[in-house]
């Protein structure tokens, strides 16, 4: 990996991770409880996963320039490791994969401005 490609991944690196701290503030407030941050498993990351009474949201975050272009970055593949990751996740909840469950995506764009989607990956 060349140096300025290694630059611009760390930069990647710490911008998503304030972006994950600005969207687990927005949760927090909310009043919801954080259960994990960069939750991993076997099946892959969940970068936030919080409590709302009974119920386990899962949240992807994004960051990019704007909200339309952090969207643009959730495929196919990651949608299915979330899945995959939450299912194990929930292998360890007292009700299983019964667990009432939500799948949000929190967009933020450049300006640390936050979109929240709510259920975005209902099937």
């Amino acid at each position: 990996m060349s140096g300025e490609r290694a630059a611009r991944g760390g930069t990647s690196y710490h911008a998503g991770r304030v972006a994950e701290d600005i969207v687990a503030e927005r949760y927090r407030r909310r009043g919801l409880a954080i259960a994990g941050r960069r939750w991993r498993g076997a099946g892959g990351e969940i970068d936030l996963i919080v409590r709302d009474g009974e119920a386990v949201v899962f949240i992807e975050v994004k960051k990019s320039r704007s909200h339309a272009r952090a969207a643009e970055r959730l495929g196919e593949r990651q949608i299915a490791r979330l899945f995959s990751a939450a299912s194990e996740f929930l292998a360890g909840e007292p009700k299983g994969q019964l667990t009432e469950t939500r799948f949000d995506v929190a967009l933020v764009d450049g300006m640390g401005r936050v979109e929240i989607l709510e259920n975005a990956l209902a099937a």
